[in-house]
C-alpha cells in the first residue's frame, strides 16, 4: 500500500480548485477505500489554515479545519528527531519555509512515503541533486 503526504498546497489547490486538485481530490477519495494511506504534517496545515484565516476569514478557516480533520487522513503530530535535523540540514541548504522543510524531511526520512506537492521552484533543487520521491500535481 502507497502512503502519500501531502504539501500544504496540495490542500490549497484541493480547496481552491485550482489545477491539479482532481488528483488531490482521488487521493482523498481513495484513501477513505483504503487504497493507500494518506498523511499531512500538522505544519502543513496550520500553514492551510492560515492561509485561508489571512484571505477568508475565521470562519472559513474553522469550517476547512473541521472538514479536513475529518478526511481518512492521519495528522502527524510531531517532529520526530531524525525529522528535525533533516529538516534542519534541507533549510540551510535550501532556500525554502520551515513549513517546506519539514515536509520534505518527512518525504526522505520515510523511503515509502511519496510527497505530494506543486511547489516545483521549491523542490526541483532538491530533488536534481537528493533522492526524495514526489508526485508533482501540475
Amino acid at each position: 500500500m502507497n502512503t502519500y503526504i501531502l504539501d500544504a498546497c496540495a490542500l490549497i489547490a484541493y480547496y481552491a480548485d485550482e489545477n491539479g486538485a482532481d488528483l488531490v481530490q482521488d487521493l482523498i477519495e481513495k484513501s477513505y477505500y483504503d487504497k493507500h494511506r494518506l498523511l499531512i504534517h500538522k505544519i502543513n496545515l496550520l500553514e492551510v489554515f492560515y492561509n485561508i484565516y489571512k484571505s477568508k476569514g475565521r470562519i472559513k478557516a474553522m469550517d476547512f479545519l473541521q472538514t479536513t480533520v475529518n478526511f481518512p487522513m492521519e495528522i502527524i503530530e510531531t517532529v520526530e528527531e531524525q525529522v528535525f535535523i533533516e529538516a534542519g540540514r534541507l533549510k540551510s541548504s535550501y532556500k525554502m519555509s520551515l513549513a517546506d522543510s519539514i515536509f520534505l524531511a518527512e518525504v526522505m526520512t520515510n523511503k515509502n512515503f511519496i510527497g505530494v506537492t506543486a511547489d516545483h521552484h521549491e523542490f526541483e533543487p532538491v530533488k536534481s541533486e537528493e533522492d526524495v520521491n514526489l508526485l508533482w500535481f501540475r
